[in-house]
């Protein structure tokens, strides 16, 4: 909060009425030593916190950062991989800014590639079959139940 001079000619005019002429110096010079006393004690009081808080923080603080520093360096280096990433995600589909080959070879070549990838996915899935959720925690086949027949009427009937 700072005063301004506006602000000090009215205390100082409020203090004459209120003081009066004759006691108005001698209240003065007791306000300025009591300012000069405050002022000294918020100057010891900032110096020991000064001396006992901020700068053994700092002490400590530093190998922390000096430990920190390959962390920060490691995220931004991720991030980097990441940006490039999705970039290159979004690039995906959108045709290449340089030279353009002819449409017919580029139709040629995705149908061909589409159908070499479809048909090893389909090898794949033909050869590996999901486990059950037996299998997942016995680690054991569960063994097939069979299928109730149809019978003629088309309903089952319950032996009592």
């Amino acid at each position: 909060m700072k005063i301004g001079i506006t602000e000090i000619i009215v205390i100082c005019v409020i203090a004459l009425v209120v003081l009066g002429p004759e006691k108005l110096p001698i209240y003065a010079k007791k306000l300025g030593a009591s300012l000069k006393e405050v002022k000294k004690v918020t100057g010891d009081l900032s110096k020991d916190i000064r001396e006992n808080i901020v700068e053994p923080l700092d002490e400590a603080s530093a190998p922390l950062k000096e430990a920190i520093e390959p962390i920060v360096s490691l995220k931004e280096d991720v991030n980097k991989s990441i940006d490039d990433v999705t970039k290159s995600f979004k690039s995906i589909g959108k045709p290449a800014k340089k030279e353009e080959p002819k449409p017919e070879v580029i139709e040629a070549e995705v149908s061909e590639a589409a159908v070499e990838a479809e048909t090893e996915v389909l090898a794949q899935t033909e050869e590996t079959e999901t486990p059950s959720l037996a299998e997942t925690y016995t680690g054991r086949k569960a063994p097939r139940r069979s299928r109730p027949t149809a019978k003629t009427t088309g309903r089952r009937t319950h032996n009592a």
